[in-house]
């Protein structure tokens, strides 16, 4: 028995067969990918979406992979997007070049930012957020997000590495 499922989105993003070192390291962490594949669900299809819906949150995360240089990672995103019914202008928002307007665009932003200079951000990005009539909570929810993928995306490049290396 492996331990591990392999049903789990970051042990399909990164390839992981049995036998290989990687899915040895995985089966001894069995939990943790249980945990990790539970926050994914959580952050992307939670019951209780509040202001994010299940396709803006898809579309952030898309968008993230992206920037992040994981065209299959943002694949996987785009599915989840696809099977939430995203709108046009929602679907835009996976493309790194699109800006959006009004809430859009202070989503967008903010998740630019936080992707990919996360030191750069401060109090004035919280208040663009709030000024664009996003609330504390949905706050909350999009820098959870954010954070999720940012762990996700690391964990699934950490394990193609080791792949890589044997």
């Amino acid at each position: 028995m492996s331990g591990i499922a392999g049903n789990d989105v970051v042990t399909r993003q990164a390839g992981v067969l049995p036998g290989e070192a990687a899915h040895d390291a995985l089966a001894a962490r069995a939990e943790i990918v249980a945990m990790t594949q539970a926050t994914h669900d959580a952050a992307l299809k939670p019951r209780h979406p509040g202001g994010l819906s299940h396709a803006e949150r898809a579309a952030l995360a898309s968008r993230i992979a992206r920037l992040n240089a994981d065209p299959a990672l943002a694949e996987h995103y785009d599915a989840l997007m696809r099977e939430a019914s995203a709108s046009a202008e929602v679907e835009r928002i996976a493309d790194p070049a699109f800006k959006g307007s009004g809430r859009i665009a202070a989503l967008i932003a903010y998740t630019d930012l936080a992707s990919t200079r996360p030191k750069d951000a401060g109090p004035g990005d919280i208040d663009a957020l709030k000024q664009a009539g996003i609330g504390d909570a949905d706050i909350v929810r999009l820098a959870e997000l954010n954070a999720f993928l940012a762990y996700q995306i690391r964990l699934i490049a950490g394990l193609k590495l080791m792949r890589e290396q044997g």
